[in-house]
């Protein structure tokens, strides 16, 4: 991937009105969708007195994560493109469509987002437990970084072929639908196994409540590689270098 589609951005990009605006979206975004699928979670639990996931649970929070996704990247989308995961805007800013600081902003108001969604779960459910992402037995934490690298991949080539690809057409209106479809099918591929997080603000908002860091890193790993991956594939294979051109936040 050439280099010269990674941009810093300018000193005073991060006091920019549209930037802060941008990473105020975000936030709200994550917030929503952090709050319905960590909150389908506990509320399962509360249901079932804490019992242990059944296939119907697995399915329950299959939908929440794919309902709340795509209304989530929908709010967003004319305001901050709608990222609403770190790795997402870590794709998107290897691939020339926003600047480091930009993106950094997005990153600070993605966590902040989380955590607060699961402060307001703590508190609104009398103080149930916002429970970490956590590996199955016989799962080690390489076997679930490969699963989280194979996830995101899939959600961030989703994301170019159907927000970022300057050739979409009319395909770009049913991106939020695509990209809540592809987590809500890999929850339930890689939901049993490590949780299947693919983002990891909807990981440290939990580890942050629970203050719970066991194998946290994989959550980290996993989606900044995949995202990376899908954004290098995607970007140099699929999008003509000579029609690139860095995108505004709010067409992406």
């Amino acid at each position: 991937m050439p280099v010269y589609k990674i941009a810093i951005g300018s000193p005073g990009e991060a006091s920019q009105p549209d930037a802060l605006k941008a990473a105020l979206a975000e936030f709200f975004s994550m917030l929503i969708f952090v709050f319905a699928g960590e909150g389908s979670g506990m509320a399962f639990s509360k249901l079932t007195d804490n019992g242990s996931t059944t296939p119907a649970g697995l399915v329950a929070a299959s939908l929440a994560h794919a309902f709340a996704l795509f209304v989530a990247v929908s709010v967003g989308a004319n305001i901050s493109g709608g990222h609403v995961n770190p790795a997402v805007t870590f794709g998107a800013f290897l691939g020339g469509h926003i600047t480091l600081l930009r993106g950094i902003l997005y990153w600070i108001a993605q966590l902040l987002g989380s955590v607060v969604a699961c402060l307001l779960l703590k508190f609104s459910t009398g103080g149930l437990e916002t429970a970490a992402f956590s590996l199955s037995s016989g799962v080690s934490a390489w076997n679930a970084v490969v699963f989280e690298i194979v996830m995101t991949f899939g959600l961030v080539y989703t994301v170019y072929a159907t927000a970022v690809d300057p050739k979409k057409g009319n395909v770009g209106i049913i991106a939020p639908i695509a990209i809540g479809f592809i987590v809500g099918a890999n929850i339930l591929a890689g939901g049993a196994f490590d949780g299947a997080s693919m983002n990891p603000a909807v990981s440290f908002g939990p580890a942050v409540v629970s203050w719970t860091w066991t194998n946290h890193w994989v959550y980290w790993l996993g989606p900044l590689v995949g995202a990376a991956i899908a954004a290098i594939v995607y970007d140099h294979i699929f999008i003509d270098e000579n029609s690139h051109q860095p995108l505004p936040a709010n067409d992406f």
